[in-house]
């Protein structure tokens, strides 16, 4: 007989029981959640009976992880941590499966038997561990279309104007691993549109190849009216170096038709010049008088029948009115006025503490008039599209202009116009133009998500799309509207996605969900571009988080969108926070890219980066492959 020490065996013996006891502690727990589970589905018997067949077990799974998650369970994963088990961090597509899995092991060890709730519990699971995962990946393929080789996830990118006339652009995207083309509808127009899904067809055809179309009804969008063009003014400059050294002149060029043809990037054109041009020789002098009472001087370097191309060495301002004086030594030989110019485009410049007048859409904005000593004799003020801010807003709310670059409170509403004090602007002081969004977070506006000209453009879109992107969705009868406007064209085949831009759409997102999968093909885009404007940037991680939780628990895709490898598409060089960005943009089922001049660059980096990731996660899973650099160990 071995001999064992007392000491040890009373030491093993208190470790079993408080083993025995955390397991105890933690089955109760489980129970408890899996009651709350059952008895949720029981609340929402009617909502989930509505439910297309297809989407009915998914339906109860995202009701059972809604019960799960409306309590913080925390301290019961510690528990299970504690015991070697699950901590249910990955239960979404299988809520009540994992809590049954869970508690039958946790028998195990308070009872020394298994008991897994015998076969009546199991009927009610409607998927179990296997299934959940399959039933994603089943609606994503019906809905986006079939995964990719290279790696799982979808690429989507949104058109520009140029896809319908540039005749390699839209091959190209599909050749570099475009899997759905994105009409945005608030832009270009029908005409536009078909030469775009022309040029996509005539693509399949070519390259074997398949790609799903979606079309992004515009919504109510809340955008800033026209701002009173100012006064025509043509402004040139000559190249400096670091130490104010031109280094190149300014090139002007006088013309005798008007208006002026367009100039070439850094030139300017002014019209009305025939007398000049007739009198002129190269190596003549073209003096005036500029818009802030400068003597500025152009020399002649070429003169045609039509044209004469100019020189200048120092920045000038030219307005109507000014006068020119062609000059050869200290003889003038002719001279012009010049006339009318185009007028100009103004923004408003905003900076914290300044008021800003919205007013109703009808009324031009102006920027902020002051006398010259610097008081404010007239505020800046910019139109709204929206007539219905002026009856739901009220003194106290936020609001935010372009996608958050200027922020302010409204401080009164009156009739037609809202009195807003500006907070911050990015930089210190931010320029505001005309069709700039406008973001409204503590306002309920009461908008429904489908506009009488989205209506009117459904006839076109459902001839044509395999999925409707519904924006600003906020309220499960929005869905129920858009639901019924397909009805009744017979086009119930097309999905739709659910664009979450709102704090609202997010807050609401569960009844959104339940509502949407009536239907057998829906998804959800995470718009991170609203949405962060909405509801705080610092809250906008957690919040996509969240979108992705969800829609795993009902088996619904995502698309993660809005400012994808932005930098790379618009610039051609992305940031190491969009590469992160982009990484970790693979846990969702679809990815978007918007427009950009380096677009196609922006799609194979896109491609390479979900590539890589895909052998490291998953969902929220790590996955462990072989690390190469584990074998540079001694």
């Amino acid at each position: 007989m071995p001999n064992h020490d007392p000491g040890s065996v009373a030491a093993a013996g208190a470790a079993r029981t408080a083993v025995a006891a955390r397991a105890a502690r933690a089955l109760r727990r489980i129970e408890q959640l899996r009651a709350a589970a059952l008895a949720l589905e029981a609340q929402h018997v009617a909502s989930l009976a509505a439910t297309a067949p297809a989407m009915r077990r998914s339906a109860r799974n995202l009701v059972h992880y809604l019960a799960v998650r409306a309590h913080d369970i925390r301290p019961l994963q510690s528990d299970l941590a504690r015991l070697g088990l699950s901590s249910l961090g990955r239960m979404e597509a299988h809520a009540l499966a994992s809590l049954e899995l869970v508690a039958g092991l946790l028998r195990l060890l308070v009872a020394g038997a298994a008991d897994a709730g015998g076969p009546a519990s199991k009927a009610l699971m409607p998927v179990d561990l296997a299934s959940g995962s399959a039933s994603l990946a089943r609606h994503a393929t019906a809905m986006l279309g079939p995964a990719p080789t290279s790696h799982r996830t979808r690429i989507m990118v949104t058109m520009p104007t140029e896809a319908a006339d540039d005749p390699a652009l839209v091959g190209d995207l599909l050749e570099q691993g475009m899997h759905i083309m994105r009409i945005n509808c608030a832009h270009d127009g029908r005409a536009a549109w078909e030469r775009m899904l022309a040029r996509l067809r005539h693509a399949e055809q070519r390259l074997g190849r398949s790609c799903k179309v979606c079309f992004d009804i515009a919504g109510p969008k809340l955008r800033t009216g026209p701002i009173a063009p100012a006064a025509g003014v043509v402004k040139w400059r000559p190249r400096r170096d670091a130490f104010g050294r031109v280094i190149a002149p300014a090139v002007v060029i006088l013309t005798a038709k008007a208006p002026a043809p367009a100039p070439l990037p850094g030139q300017c054109a002014l019209a009305g010049a025939a007398a000049l041009i007739a009198a002129a020789r190269i190596g003549d002098v073209v003096a005036l008088i500029d818009a802030r009472g400068k003597h500025r001087r152009l020399t002649v370097v070429e003169v045609t029948a039509g044209s004469c191309t100019c020189h200048a060495d120092a920045t000038a301002y030219v307005t109507a009115g000014t006068a020119l004086r062609l000059c050869r030594g200290e003889r003038a030989l002719a001279s012009m006025v010049v006339g009318a110019l185009p007028p100009r485009a103004q923004s408003v410049l905003l900076k914290p503490g300044d008021r800003l007048d919205v007013t109703d859409g009808a009324m031009a904005g102006r920027p902020a008039q002051c006398d010259r000593g610097g008081r404010l004799l007239r505020p800046a003020s910019i139109g709204c599209t929206l007539p219905e801010v002026f009856k739901r807003a009220q003194a106290g709310q936020r609001i935010y202009f372009d996608d958050g670059r200027i922020g302010g409170v409204i401080r009164h509403v009156g009739d037609g116009c809202m009195r807003v004090a500006i907070v911050s602007a990015i930089g210190g002081a931010a320029k505001l133009g005309s069709e700039k969004g406008i973001n409204l977070p503590d306002t309920d506006l009461r908008l429904p998500a489908l506009t009488a000209a989205d209506r009117a453009e459904l006839d076109f879109i459902v001839r044509h799309a395999d999925m409707i992107g519904l924006s600003f969705v906020q309220r499960a009868s929005d869905v129920a509207d858009l639901l019924a406007e397909l009805e009744r064209r017979a086009a119930l085949h097309i999905g739709i996605v659910l664009k979450i831009e709102t704090r609202r759409g997010f807050s609401h997102l569960p009844s959104l969900l339940l509502a949407a999968m009536r239907h057998p093909r829906v998804a959800v885009m995470a718009a991170r571009g609203d949405l962060g404007v909405e509801v705080g940037f610092e809250r906008l991680s957690e919040v996509q988080e969240e979108i992705l939780w969800l829609c795993e628990a009902a088996h619904v895709p995502v698309i993660w969108a809005t400012q994808v490898l932005e930098s790379l598409a618009r610039e051609g060089l992305s940031s190491r926070a969009e590469v992160t960005d982009a990484a970790m943009a693979g846990r969702a089922e679809c990815v978007m890219l918007n427009k950009g001049p380096y677009i196609r660059e922006a799609l194979v980096f896109l491609g390479g980066v979900l590539h890589r990731m895909q052998a490291h996660q998953r969902k929220k899973t790590p996955m462990f492959r072989r690390l190469r650099v584990s074998r540079m160990m001694p």
